[in-house]
């Protein structure tokens, strides 16, 4: 850490500047991966909804610190509020600057396995997928016996996850993998780039979302086929959210996948609901703060819609920072027809709850394009989530603090479309 510097200072400085809704000074204090996926009106919705959720602060407690990554340091921030309180993790680099910052519950929850699941009938390996500097690492879980066995490749949604799928104390794709491995399914997961190499990615100008998950879903697909109990023609790709947009896209390029299951897969222009979905958000906690955000959203998905987005249009006047040729990707890409084009089958599957994929925006448009085709299957989950949590009444941000476990009805779904009875 270079001379002068101390991160625990600077995270309960950050800390203070979000009490006093000081959001453009903690964004100047981004470093350029963390800028790139997220802003200052992002950041004020999102300790809005914190502050919503457990009251004003009353107190912020002493920081800790530990060692991260090579130069960065990860500092925890215990923030005591009316209600409850939080805890606001942050890197902070040998530049005093924020490489990640998220919120997490006042008091760390272990993951526990959900019911359905049974360890003790599948065996865990670890495994690398890609090529450096770009490789990122994965687990298999491989039911135990000869099989053949079923596989699936795992997709997470859009933004920097890890393998699980972590979200606070929960890790809905570890859920699936293990519900699904204790049925007889072999299945492959991996941490995003995004998630592995953040800076690298934030380096790439041209980097698109088919950079972020083609090659890395065909490379798992091919090492699937090399694992001597699983039935080489029997592997599906498993997409959840922006996962399930891109999966038809990695079925067209590698042939040899069996299949897809689409969970919550968005079909809406990804600008389009970005829109509607910070309108839901600003909804729940209404105020100047949150009529900015919708302002500021609303004018940078115009931009990803005019006739003038080209290669050189600059990432910060852009929906999440992201860059305008991983729009020009996205905006000439069309999930439905895509998969309309493909002769596999599939298994789509939407949460009746779900305000980020919803039934109206997006199960619509798979129905329409798909209507055609009989060996499509689609189910929708009155009381799930986004996540397929079960719940009941409004969904919101707050539901996914909850300790829980995906709703066993997908997993039992999922694995019944995949292992047909003879």
């Amino acid at each position: 850490m270079a001379t002068g510097i101390d991160p625990a200072a600077t995270a309960v400085a950050v800390v203070d500047l979000a009490r006093k809704g000081c959001f453009a000074e903690i964004e100047d204090l981004f470093a350029p991966p963390l800028r790139a996926a997220v802003s200052a009106e992002m950041l004020r919705v999102a300790w809005g909804m914190e502050t919503g959720k457990h009251g004003a602060v009353t107190a912020v407690r002493e920081p800790v610190s530990e060692p991260a990554e090579a130069g960065r340091v990860r500092v925890s921030v215990p923030v005591s509020c009316e209600r409850g309180g939080l805890t606001v993790v942050m890197s902070v680099d040998d530049a005093g600057r924020l490489n990640g910052l998220r919120f997490a519950p006042a008091a760390p929850v272990s993951w526990t396995p959900p019911p359905y699941a049974a360890p003790e009938t599948f065996e865990e390996s670890t495994v690398t997928l890609g090529s450096a500097p770009l490789a990122v690492s994965g687990t298999l879980s491989l039911p135990r016996g000869q099989g053949p066995w079923p596989a699936v490749v795992v997709l997470g949604g859009g933004g920097p996850f890890d393998r699980d799928g972590t979200s606070g104390p929960n890790k809905p794709l570890k859920d699936l993998a293990w519900g699904l491995a204790s049925r007889g399914v072999a299945v492959l997961r991996f941490d995003k780039v995004t998630y592995a190499h953040p800076g690298e990615v934030a380096d790439t100008p041209d980097f698109t979302m088919a950079d972020e998950y083609v090659p890395y879903a065909v490379a798992a697909v091919r090492t699937l086929r090399h694992e001597p109990t699983v039935d080489p023609a029997r592997i599906f790709v498993l997409g959840h959210s922006m996962g399930g947009k891109v999966a038809p896209r990695v079925a067209a390029v590698e042939p040899s996948v069996a299949g897809l299951v689409l969970l919550a897969g968005d079909a809406q222009p990804m600008h389009e609901a970005a829109v509607r979905v910070i309108r839901h958000l600003a909804a729940l906690n209404p105020g100047p703060a949150a009529d900015a955000a919708v302002e500021a959203m609303t004018r940078q998905a115009a931009v990803v819609a005019g006739p003038d987005l080209s290669p050189s249009t600059p990432a910060e006047t852009l929906p999440f920072g992201l860059s305008a040729a991983y729009w020009l990707d996205l905006r000439g890409y069309h999930p439905v027809s895509t998969a309309a084009e493909l002769d596999k089958p599939m298994l789509v599957l939407q949460g009746g709850r779900d305000y980020q994929v919803t039934v109206a925006d997006d199960l619509s448009r798979w129905r329409a394009g798909l209507a055609h085709r009989r060996d499509v299957t689609m189910r929708v989950y009155d009381a799930d989530d986004h996540l397929f949590f079960p719940g009941s009444g409004p969904s919101t941000p707050a539901e996914y603090e909850t300790p829980q476990h995906v709703d066993p009805a997908v997993v039992a779904d999922i694995a019944g479309w995949l292992t047909p009875p003879a």
